[in-house]
């Protein structure tokens, strides 16, 4: 652009000032300056473009008001009345500006601008005056040309919220840009990195300017902008800009203001979509689901190809970019429910990925819109979240149901959308109750919920009853440990504890509350007399009226939990019913697709699970009668659960049905003498249960059974020695003397103590159960009922126990083969040693015979869970694991787990971790719950199963060469597999407590065998290989201990009660052991590394067991025949 030609003042170079004004200098003070410009800016006001008389005579005023005097003057009222009259000076003299070079006119504007600072300050005296220098600047066109480049972020660094400033400043700004030669990069930048989330949030009226600027300029800018992401996404020059590494976030700003900006930037995305780098295309994803995703956005439907080629992301490759589509898709449908239809088939595809998150999320994202409103659903997206309640993982299957139950519950119960709604998901119900009545082993959720349910009804009885009582301090704990455990079976744990308080104090304020809460845990509640009680109880915790109240949230959770929603009294005779139809072959099984036969015991089955948590609501004639159908069928497992279900629900039966007595009690007579083994057991109980002359029922049965016992006929002895075995279990003061001369004479000296038949000779370690011969069977049957008896008695006042567990330990020294006359079978040996193992343990859960349970013959129980046979081991681990789980067993039986890190099966392996993980969280919960636990820590703590496996280790059959190298390994793999999930965390300094544990058994003698020397340097070894262990799981070990751990004196001999003449040998082995394990533990340390994860007993060289080792394990024990 050509500038003006330098115009000559008047005078030749003389100055002239206006009227009354003297001459500005430097030699004047700053005051002196400040009130004569104010008279120049008032003349240069009142002028105007036609004064050209005046503009030549003021002409050499306006170009010393331009000196370096003025501009660099550090006064900034002269600063800014100079500003004033240069703006008019540049109005008056427009369009040919009186000052001649480039530079010059850039120094000047650009001081001007600075000038425009001063409109940040809104309630400064001098605020006209700046926007009266704003209005000029905007006002003249000239002003355009001197700014470029860099210039315009001067502008972007004003900040005042006038709106007329605001005005001004974009008329300006958009002059600037629409009126130049074009818009460079830099000037680009300094616009677009307003939009930049960091710069966005820390100047957001820059933001606003900029987004305002963009919009009005969006014509002359597209193209600047479109050149610049093309130079960055399609040619990959991101030196272009220092903003290249936030074009994304620039694209969802800039689309956000105008999509239009991004006309010619759209396809580049497409482009960028099937880049070969998976974090790119995972980035490009984000974004553009972004933009098709907010509200109101047209892209999809004006840019196909690119909405066409997004959802083709939804097969990517790569897991993020699906996981990424599958969560957009919940805010698509939301906002945009015409897309509902291209994504369907995307969603079906992605229902089945193999990525569990995936399918997970697929479900979450349907859910949602449907909770949103559930027109944004169609019947088969609904249809995929109803195909993956029975996906193979539980969290999906979880998620189906919980979210099917969610959208039941808002639009079918509380009717928010109306009847058409409400029958679109009417399946629903029916649906969910089919899921959660399924076999899985993850589910159960029927049983569960109706436990859960039993088990809260009966604390909030609990809870109830003690409000009933005088106030007490004993009162007050006990109310406090029920408040904790309802608010364990609530969600959020920690807030449920403090709401359960409020609504404990409110209880003990209201007695009206407190009767309708008894009204509505009455085993006679109603489903609808349940939903009057809520409703009352819910509206008196209503006020005072809140827009959100978590208290009544919380207690509404609980009501429904508590509350007979589902089964009354009603609905059981609705299910017998259809119980009926099938028995009579009226009902439409046929059509449902199953049999009558499969259709009565599943109804059975549900009835049975019923009966243990609503018992009264079965107490009518009518279901009665229909049992009683049920137990004259052929079908044993029917008539099983039929008996079951009587047993749980018929306390009545005596006093208020006479009729059902009378026709009941001769069939369960039957059942018991003649049924199946399970039949017999259940028709025992059910007569103890449910009538009161009970003794003289149970020797109606026991007396013929006991006279027809014959050993010679081995199938019919099973269902006999049943029923004996539970009559003599409930009834012992009835039945243990006589008893005692059947166990005797029958069942060990002719059952146990022969064998009358000869094995398979297949080789087989396991048979299935219809293989196992009739001999073994009764002899297994036999074995149960020694403990049945003994349990019934809890009494060793005649040695009866002694004898038993004598018996017991030959049985597993023989392999399972008494008489050692090699007549039985090996399946038939395997099944007998499991049942003398499980026997030992059932016999460990009574505390009088846990007392005289030997060291050895606790060694030999243990050593049932290394077993030959794989189904022994299996079975008799889920054994162990559900008695301890429930603390019915010793602490001590937990050690016996730490034998598995020997089994060859790796499955066998992980399964014996998660049983030690879960038991240690239960003891660890427990003492947390109880405080009276404090007192019984050495039974409970886990830490105290750690000198039991030791001792357990050191007289291990295998571990007879201490000092080789792979029975060390063993010892070792075995101390780890332990130690590692009990030192996962370092609770109370539990590290250095387990130390000093292991150097306190250092200190003692093998109690089972304190003389013999090489027992007590096993002993010691494996004391030095598990502070080793210890040591290299934790540095904290080596802290002090929080307290003197105590070893138990069943097995440790303390020091002193040593006698002192043995000391020196004690020492003397202690040193020569940790001498001889120094040289072993050097070459374990660089074959094996013990901070590996519990798989690495792997590694271990223990192969399944030969017949002839494992027997060489059982009869290394110290046996006494039995008597």
């Amino acid at each position: 652009m050509e500038f003006p030609q330098q115009q000559k003042p008047a005078g030749d170079g003389k100055i002239f000032y206006p009227p009354g004004v003297k001459e500005i200098t430097d030699k004047i003070s700053n005051d002196e300056v400040v009130k004569r410009l104010k008279m120049v800016v008032k003349t240069y006001m009142d002028m105007d473009q036609d004064s050209e008389e005046e503009k030549q005579q003021y002409l050499g005023l306006a170009l010393h008001l331009a000196s370096e005097f003025f501009l660099r003057n550090p006064n900034k009222d002269v600063r800014l009345l100079v500003a004033c009259c240069l703006a008019d000076i540049f109005r008056i003299y427009a369009p040919e500006a009186p000052y001649t070079s480039h530079d010059k006119l850039k120094d000047i504007f650009l001081f001007i601008t600075r000038q425009l600072k001063g409109l940040e300050d809104t309630k400064s005296p001098q605020f006209n005056r700046y926007f009266y220098l704003l209005e000029n600047l905007a006002w003249v066109k000239s002003y355009n040309i001197c700014f470029e480049l860099e210039d315009l972020k001067y502008l972007f660094l004003i900040l005042n919220h006038n709106q007329k400033v605001q005005m001004h400043m974009m008329d300006l700004m958009s002059s600037i840009i629409m009126e130049g030669d074009g818009v460079t990069q830099e000037l680009l930048d300094t616009i677009l990195i307003n939009l930049i989330p960091a710069h966005k949030n820390l100047n957001k009226q820059a933001y606003d300017l900029a987004k305002t600027l963009l919009k009005r300029t969006v014509q002359t800018i597209e193209t600047c902008i479109a050149n610049f992401f093309n130079q960055v996404l399609v040619m990959g020059k991101s030196s272009v800009s220092d903003l290249s590494e936030h074009v994304f976030d620039l694209i969802q700003e800039l689309f956000a203001i105008d999509p239009m900006l991004l006309t010619s930037v759209m396809p580049q995305l497409e482009f960028k979509l099937k880049s070969n780098d998976g974090e790119e295309r995972l980035a490009v994803v984000r974004l553009l689901a972004k933009l098709f995703g907010v509200k109101d956005s047209e892209l999809a439907s004006q840019n196909r190809p690119l909405w066409q080629c997004f959802l083709g992301r939804f097969n990517d490759i790569h897991v993020p970019v699906r996981l990424e589509c599958v969560k957009f898709a919940s805010h698509c449908l939301m906002n945009h429910p015409d897309l509902a239809r291209d994504l369907t088939e995307f969603l079906k595809v992605r229902s089945h990925d193999p990525e569990e998150a995936i399918r997970h999320d697929v479900i979450v994202t349907i859910i949602n819109a449907g909770k949103k409103d559930l027109n944004l659903v169609n019947d088969q997206l609904l249809g995929f979240v109803r195909e993956r309640t029975l996906d193979k993982r539980w969290r999906v299957r979880k998620e189906a149901m919980m979210g099917l139950a969610q959208l039941y519950k808002k639009y079918c119960l509380h009717h928010e959308a109306g009847k058409e709604s409400a029958q679109k998901i009417s399946w629903i119900k029916d649906k969910l109750l089919h899921i959660y009545y399924q076999n899985s082993i993850d589910d159960k959720a029927l049983n569960e919920m109706w436990k859960c349910q039993n088990m809260l009804r009966s604390l909030v009885k609990e809870l109830l009853d003690l409000h009933k009582l005088p106030v007490s301090e004993a009162n007050t704990t006990a109310m406090f440990g029920k408040l904790m455990s309802i608010a364990k079976n609530l969600p959020d744990s920690g807030k449920a504890q403090d709401f359960m308080k409020k609504f404990n104090q409110v209880l003990g304020e209201d007695e009206k509350l407190r009767i309708q809460l008894e009204i509505l845990i009455s085993p006679t509640c109603s489903c609808k007399q349940a939903e009057i009680c809520v409703r009352e109880i819910t509206r008196k915790l209503t006020f005072p009226k809140q827009p959100t109240n978590p208290f009544l949230e919380m207690v509404k959770f609980l009501l429904e939990r508590i509350a007979p929603v589902h089964i009354d009294s009603e609905a059981i005779s609705a299910l017998v019913k259809l119980l009926n139809k099938s028995i009579e072959g009226t009902a439409d099984d046929d059509e449902e697709g199953v049999t009558p036969d499969t259709a009565i015991r599943s109804g059975l089955e549900l009835l049975k699970v019923l009966s243990f948590t609503h018992p009264t609501a079965f107490h009518s004639a009518e279901t009665y009668e229909s049992l009683l159908q049920c137990l004259k069928m052929e079908d044993d497992k029917v008539a099983e659960a039929a008996i079951q279900i009587f047993r749980n629900t018929g306390q009545k039966i005596e006093t208020e049905l006479q009729q059902i007595r009378s026709t009941l009690i001769p069939i369960l007579h039957q059942k018991a003498k003649r049924g199946t083994p399970h039949q017999a057991k259940q028709a025992v109980h059910c007569i103890h249960a449910i009538f009161n002359n009970k003794e003289v029922q149970l020797a109606q049965i026991f007396e013929p059974l006991s006279r027809s016992l014959n050993a010679d006929v081995p199938e019919q002895l099973i269902t006999p020695l049943v029923s004996l075995g539970h009559i003599s279990m409930l009834a012992p003061d009835q039945f243990a003397s006589p008893m005692k001369s059947i166990v005797a004479n029958f069942i060990v000296k002719d059952l146990l103590m022969n064998d009358r038949s000869v094995g398979n000779t297949n080789g087989k370690l396991w048979t299935t159960d219809e293989e196992v011969s009739p001999e073994v069977l009764a002899k297994v049957q036999a074995i149960k009922l020694l403990v049945r008896w003994l349990l019934g008695m809890k009494n060793n006042q005649s040695k009866s126990a002694n004898s038993t567990l004598r018996l017991l330990s030959a049985m597993l020294v023989s392999e399972g083969d008494l008489t050692e006359q090699k007549k039985i079978s090996k399946s038939d040996m395997s099944r007998l040693r499991l049942a003398a193992g499980g026997a030992i343990m059932k016999l460990a859960q009574e505390p009088c015979y846990h007392d005289i349970i030997t060291p050895e013959q606790f060694q030999l129980c243990g050593l049932v869970i290394n077993d030959e046979c794989y189904q022994v081991r299996q079975i008799y681990a889920q054994k162990l694991h559900l008695a301890l789980v429930k603390l019915m067993l010793p602490l001590e039986y937990l050690a016996v787990f730490a034998l598995c890190a020997k089994d060859p099966v790796k499955e066998r392996r992980a399964h014996a971790r998660q049983c030690l993980l879960k038991n240690i969280s239960v003891r660890r919960e427990y003492i947390k719950q109880n405080p009276l636990a404090q007192e019984k820590l050495v039974s409970l703590l886990p830490e105290y199963v750690v000198p039991f496996m030791i001792h357990l280790l050191a007289h291990d059959p295998d571990f007879t060469k201490p000092h080789e190298y792979d029975q060390l390994k063993d010892v070792k793999e075995c101390l780890w597999f332990m130690l590692e999930v009990l030192m996962t965390k370092n609770e109370n300094n539990s590290h250095a407590f387990l130390r000093k544990m292991v150097e306190n058994i250092k200190q003692t003698k093998d109690a089972q065998c304190p003389e013999d020397t090489k027992a007590n340097e096993k002993l010691y070894i494996v004391c030095d290989v598990a502070l080793f262990v210890i040591a290299n799981k934790s540095t904290a070990c080596h802290l002090d201990s929080p307290k003197d751990p105590v070893v138990p004196s069943k097995f440790f001999l303390v020091q002193d009660k040593v006698i002192h003449t043995h000391t020196h040998t004690h020492s003397q082995l202690a040193n020569t052991s940790i001498l001889v394990f120094f040289l072993f533990f050097v070459l374990i340390i660089t074959k094996t590394t013990l901070a590996s994860d519990t798989t690495s007993n792997t590694s271990s060289n223990s192969f399944p067991l030969s017949s002839s080792n494992n027997k060489n394990r059982y009869q290394q024990k110290h046996h006494t025949p039995f008597d």
